[in-house]
């Protein structure tokens, strides 16, 4: 071997070593960031999203019935179970609303309002509300701004099945993350019964 071809072998080896250098700690970064739940494309991660104890973010948003909902209008007044979820008419998520319908009534009677968020139109909500004869109001997050606001958009750009338990001071109470579509509507009545 030359000193010519050593010299370059050298500088190759220098050059893949800053390379293989520079890799490795754009994969740390990814691998941390990943583990932190931080991702742009969600709109938030894990760092958005709300704590039990910290007040809820205020918004409004249009209902199924056409109606501007307010979720200040029911401070001082009523506890509130809000609950996200994916998507109209798919499996889960009528077996949820199903469950809040049956419910209903208890709620009713227990002075607590049920509110269904998701990313889905006003008009299909219409149609899920009309199909599954639901009995409480739907909202309309078509602009995704209040499930970002909550910390629950999804990569995929669809609201993650969360639940929030809402008191009347306009405090978060109770958060349900890992959501049964079947249990959840009992789970939260009996939580927002001892507010």
């Amino acid at each position: 071997m030359t000193d010519k071809t050593q010299i370059t072998a050298a500088t190759v080896n220098k050059r893949g070593m800053k390379v293989l250098s520079l890799l490795l700690t754009l994969a740390c970064a990814m691998v941390f960031a990943a583990a932190s739940g931080v991702s742009s494309a969600s709109g938030g991660g894990n760092h958005d999203k709300l704590a039990e104890g910290s007040p809820a973010p205020d918004f409004t948003l249009p209902s199924d019935d056409g109606r501007m909902v307010k979720l200040s209008d029911y401070k001082g007044k009523q506890p509130v179970v809000l609950y996200f979820y994916p998507k109209d008419e798919t499996p889960g998520c009528t077996k949820q609303a199903c469950s809040f319908r049956d419910n209903f009534k208890a709620f009713k009677d227990a002075g607590i309002e049920v509110l269904g968020v998701s990313v889905d139109t006003v008009d299909a909500h219409k149609a899920f509300k009309r199909n599954q004869k639901l009995n409480f109001t739907l909202l309309a997050d078509d602009k995704k701004e209040v499930s970002k606001q909550y910390g629950v958009l999804s990569e995929r750009g669809y609201s993650s099945r969360v639940t929030f338990v809402i008191d009347k001071q306009g405090v978060v109470r109770k958060i349900y993350t890992n959501v049964d579509p079947v249990a959840n509507a009992t789970e939260t009545l009996e939580f927002a019964k001892t507010l």
